[in-house]
């Protein structure tokens, strides 16, 4: 499956966010220090169940990943060994999308919302993106702005999962998903 300029572009910034000690790929490591930096920014001890959970969540989409690219979950990958595998619609289809994202958002909320409320303020959002994927607090801040579309100050899981599909499988440069992760570049 060939994909547009755009959708490159989305998956190029979508791998660094991945990337967590920035050092060109991605492996399990990465992905455990960023569950358990989202864990500790909330206060989560070790052993507590969210943070369990996360991480557990976490180290499955690594694992999704390392047989999606063709490697060994010992080893890691780079942009192109993912981009590649999102190609060959092994990483995010239509039909896989919910069951793949659904658990680990449902994981990630019971960190970070603080209130148990269901729903994230532009506070905690803007903490567990810092966390998650080390964007800016700017950044954060206008992604929340553009996810909450009911404009009640809150992103919801639905939003969130809505906001993810549209950044894999929309083309437009103004969808919310497009802006899930910051400007493009």
């Amino acid at each position: 499956m060939a994909f547009s300029e755009f959708l490159d572009r989305k998956l190029a910034r979508r791998f660094h966010t991945f990337d967590y000690d920035g050092d060109g790929d991605i492996d399990r490591s990465d992905f455990m220090r960023s569950a358990t930096a989202v864990a500790d920014e909330f206060r989560h001890p070790a052993g507590s169940p969210a943070r369990a959970g996360l991480v557990e969540r976490s180290l499955g989409l690594w694992e999704h990943l390392a047989v999606a690219a063709g490697v060994s979950s010992d080893d890691s990958i780079t942009v192109d060994e993912y981009k590649e595998a999102f190609a060959e619609g092994l990483l995010v289809t239509e039909e896989s999308f919910e069951q793949g994202y659904r658990p680990f958002l449902e994981a990630l909320m019971s960190v970070c919302d603080i209130d148990n409320d269901g729903q994230l303020s532009v506070e905690e959002y803007v903490r567990w993106t810092g966390a998650l994927m080390n964007l800016s607090e700017t950044d954060a801040r206008d992604i929340h702005r553009r996810l909450d579309t009911d404009n009640d100050g809150y992103v919801t899981t639905e939003d969130l999962l809505h906001a993810i599909h549209e950044f894999y499988f929309d083309e437009d440069p103004d969808g919310v998903g497009s802006w899930l992760l910051g400007p493009l570049g």
